[in-house]
């Protein structure tokens, strides 16, 4: 068996913290998208995950997603309350200490509904949020987490399907990204749209927040490694390639279609290629990511190109950029994947391993009709027990003044609360 390892342990902890850091990045990411009577209650749906899944996943999330399978499905309440998760190594990584692995896990637990916000921007009731998001990520993030990575169904546990997913493509993008798709078509457009213009309110905010995002995906994806080791390296590499070759491949058909590029496009560009690297960042050559994080880019902004044509509003296009890419991602894992660079995962598509795409299609398949499913029965629920989408009044007003009694700014140029 192996032994706990310091430098493990120091690389997971410093990437359980930057990928806590991501969630304000998407916070600033998604606030600066939106309109300026919006800010404020857009970061502080990101910012009010950090808070409650937390505490959620400590007491039941973990245990839902980590404990001894049951049947394949989700896992016992071995863990609940982190009974018993401490200085001890796990069998998932037994280099580590329980609590350092749970920790990394837990903010994944945080960022991934977190997304879900960016679809319904500008509309939805905090009330009807805060349950949503209770038990979106009991119910749905737990046991999708379990299927891939806690000895569920869709992993590499006997009998399972064997579906690589290296950090979160399935459990993270593809499930927020079809969670989202399921509220947009719950709640409905935004008043006005698409009749009248809604631009974002600050760009500088985009960018700054797409950089964070950029940075923490470092430790999302090198800290899945769950080691200091070379696999970890492998992540790394992988992480910073796809991003870099998305951002071609968004701006080059937004540069010949509209004559400009833009800094969003280069920033959303940037996220797609990192949505569409996560799967394979473990399991593929560098050259490789180059070419999922182009696809990831290009595909992605073709989607986002025709939101107009299908119909739906989708704010801040977080079904194009994460339910597409989270795909996009995914299939190409299957494509890719060699053993040359992780002997734990497989060979794919290209190195005479056909089966390993039908594998990688099964798990989106499945992520797509539970998460799609689930999440309609949520909201039903949540819309009956206390509302899912403000009164246009409120919608009119802003969520900064209808929701939190604040806003961001004012003609001093300060935010202010009407209690202060």
């Amino acid at each position: 068996m192996p032994e706990m390892d310091t430098g493990d342990t120091a690389w997971i902890l410093a990437s359980a913290a930057l990928v806590m850091f991501m969630t304000p990045g998407l916070a600033l990411f998604y606030g600066g998208l939106v309109r300026s009577k919006n800010v404020l209650g857009t970061i502080m749906q990101s910012f009010f995950a950090l808070g409650l899944v937390s505490v959620l996943f400590m007491m039941f999330g973990y245990t839902l997603a980590f404990g001894t399978d049951v049947g394949s499905i989700i896992g016992g309440l071995d863990f609940a309350f982190l009974r018993g998760v401490g200085a001890e190594p796990f069998a998932n990584a037994p280099t580590i200490p329980h609590n350092v692995y749970m920790i990394f896990q837990m903010m994944f637990a945080v960022i991934t509904p977190a997304l879900i916000t960016g679809a319904v921007a500008e509309r939805m009731k905090f009330k009807g949020y805060v349950m949503f998001l209770a038990l979106w990520s009991i119910l749905v993030y737990s046991p999708v987490a379990h299927w891939v990575w806690g000895g569920g169904w869709l992993g590499f546990a006997e009998g399972g399907v064997a579906a690589l997913d290296f950090a979160g493509g399935t459990v993270v993008h593809i499930n927020a990204g079809i969670a989202a798709l399921a509220c947009i078509i719950y709640m409905g457009k935004r008043k006005g749209y698409p009749q009248e213009a809604i631009r974002p309110h600050n760009v500088p905010m985009v960018i700054l927040g797409a950089s964070i995002l950029w940075f923490g995906w470092f430790g999302f994806n090198g800290g899945s490694a769950l080691g200091a080791n070379g696999l970890a390296g492998t992540a790394f590499v992988a992480t910073h390639l796809a991003a870099a070759a998305a951002i071609l491949g968004w701006l080059i058909p937004e540069w010949i279609q509209h004559k400009a590029p833009t800094t969003i496009g280069a920033a959303t560009g940037a996220v797609a290629g990192l949505v569409a690297i996560t799967p394979a960042a473990g399991f593929v050559e560098p050259w490789a990511a180059v070419l999922i994080g182009f696809a990831g880019g290009l595909v992605c902004y073709i989607f986002v190109s025709l939101k107009p044509k299908l119909g739906y509003d989708d704010s801040l296009d977080v079904v194009g950029v994460h339910f597409v890419g989270g795909i996009v991602g995914a299939l190409l894992t299957g494509v890719f994947a060699t053993l040359a660079v992780n002997e734990a995962g497989a060979d794919g598509l290209l190195y005479g391993n056909p089966g390993q795409f039908m594998k990688q299609l099964i798990a989106v398949v499945a992520t797509v009709v539970y998460s799609f499913v689930a999440s309609m029965v949520i909201l039903f629920v949540t819309d009956k027990l206390v509302g899912v989408r403000v009164s246009e009044d409120d919608e009119q007003m802003g969520l900064d003044l209808s929701q939190h009694s604040e806003t961001a700014y004012t003609a001093e140029g300060g935010g202010t609360s009407i209690h202060s």
